[in-house]
């Protein structure tokens, strides 16, 4: 398997952190389908690799390793000052439906465990992704 890069390790992270709970639903994937349009990071971002990298990140989900393999290869191939993006990208994507399942929760510590942030950094992506999300009482 080639190194992947940047852009497809924010996504493979992103997707992973959608279907944590087994399934991925149509909010999450226009989630992450607006943020790969939207952010900064994901500019130079072929739109039409999308289908590859996700198949890419199913491929390896479903090999050898699994979800460790996905977060390692995903993880070495961040530059340090993406790890806050790449955390706050799995939390926007668990977050979109203002209830977390015990997978996404148990998802987001594995992370959090192999990203170099600290817990304040953690605590304020999180609180942010509940604002963001927040809906006005019906």
């Amino acid at each position: 398997m080639m190194t992947l890069s940047a852009q497809d390790a924010l996504i493979h992270l992103m997707i992973v952190a959608a279907s944590s709970d087994s399934t991925m639903t149509e909010r999450e994937l226009v989630r992450i389908q607006a943020l790969i349009g939207r952010l900064p990071v994901f500019e130079s971002f072929d739109k039409n690799r999308l289908t590859v990298v996700a198949n890419a990140c199913a491929d390896t989900l479903n090999g050898p390793g699994g979800l460790d393999k996905v977060l390692d290869d995903a993880i070495a191939a961040l530059p340090a000052k993406l790890q806050d993006t790449a955390y706050a990208l799995a939390v926007e994507v668990t977050a979109v439906d203002l209830h977390l399942e015990q997978e996404e929760l148990r998802f987001l510590e594995m992370l959090r465990d192999r990203l170099d942030l600290d817990r304040l950094t953690t605590a304020a992506i999180e609180v942010a992704a509940r604002a963001r999300h927040r809906r006005l009482p019906a």
